[in-house]
């Protein structure tokens, strides 16, 4: 065989090899990627219950109810046209408050309320910590008061 053809042949064994390497990877990443149901898409959506999903969406006002031993709670995950009834058991995370963004994994009972086994509480752009809320950042900036005085 000609030095020409070892090389094209060469080279179209790469190609093919980079192609499936690119199948193989976009195949994985489709069966981990985590997407999650907004309370409308879960509603349309023929999902069995005992299945594990993920539920995204805002944390209606007034929604959150706390019961008497301290770690179950039952609140209303909502989004723009839809809502659906969440119950949760264990600590919830410190931004976890009602009209804050909130993705919870769990499952669908049979009457359709979703048991959460985790809670993500999500904040916007603007979070600032509660031990850090009467800070004046600008101030800080401008001072002259440093270590190597």
């Amino acid at each position: 065989m000609k030095p020409k053809h070892q090389r094209l042949l060469l080279a179209l064994v790469a190609v093919v090899a980079l192609v499936a390497a690119g199948l193989i990877a976009a195949s994985a990443l489709r069966e981990e990627a985590s997407y999650f149901y907004t309370p409308t898409t879960l509603a349309a959506a023929n999902v069995a219950p005992g299945k594990a999903i993920r539920l995204g969406g805002m944390v209606q006002k007034g929604s959150i109810v706390r019961a008497a031993d301290g770690v179950s709670i039952t609140f209303i995950v909502q989004d723009q046209s839809g809502t659906q009834m969440v119950a949760y058991r264990g600590i919830t995370p410190d931004l976890f408050v009602e009209g804050s963004g909130v993705v919870a994994d769990g499952r669908l009972r049979p009457d359709r309320i979703f048991v959460a086994e985790s809670l993500l509480a999500k904040h916007d752009e603007n979070y600032v910590p509660k031990e850090l809320a009467d800070i004046d950042m600008n101030a800080a900036e401008h001072t002259k008061d440093t270590l190597s005085q």
